[in-house]
């Protein structure tokens, strides 16, 4: 027996992924920030060029904590690392997440495949395959989606 459908709307992303990436940033900026402020011989130039880096590890961090996917009734929003893609349903013919994908493929009726990388099995496999699946069949019974994907 399938899980029963998720209320739309609903957004999908790796909670775990982003809880590490901002506290790593987050500490890389404190501990580069002490740093600049606890050396005594470094110059004003210096200390803002540690605090500088810091926030640049941060930005980065935060860049890659962005994915995520949002199912609404009208369609899927792919948010990617610096892409958003709007789609409708009907758009979407399959979703994947086979063994060893490092996150959802959308197959699309264009031909093409869509990474939707606010699905990953990172740290976090198993709600990455309960969000799979949810979003599978979502797609399969708001469009024209696959009952056959893998």
């Amino acid at each position: 027996m399938s899980a029963p459908l998720p209320s739309l709307p609903v957004t999908f992303r790796p909670a775990r992924t982003r809880a590490v990436l901002y506290a790593a940033g987050t500490a890389q900026l404190a501990a580069l920030t002490a740093i600049a402020l606890a050396l005594p011989a470094l110059t004003g130039g210096e200390r803002l060029s540690f605090i500088g880096t810091g926030l640049l590890i941060l930005a980065v961090l935060l860049l890659l904590a962005r994915p995520k996917v949002v199912a609404r009734q009208e369609g899927i929003t792919v948010v990617n690392l610096t892409t958003k893609r709007e789609l409708a349903w009907a758009q979407v013919l399959r979703v994947n997440l086979r063994q060893g994908d490092p996150w959802v493929h959308l197959d699309l009726a264009d031909g093409t495949s869509l990474p939707a990388m606010g699905i990953q099995p990172g740290i976090a496999r198993d709600q990455a395959i309960r969000d799979a699946r949810a979003l599978r069949e979502l797609a399969e019974n708001h469009g024209t989606g696959d009952r056959t994907a893998g």
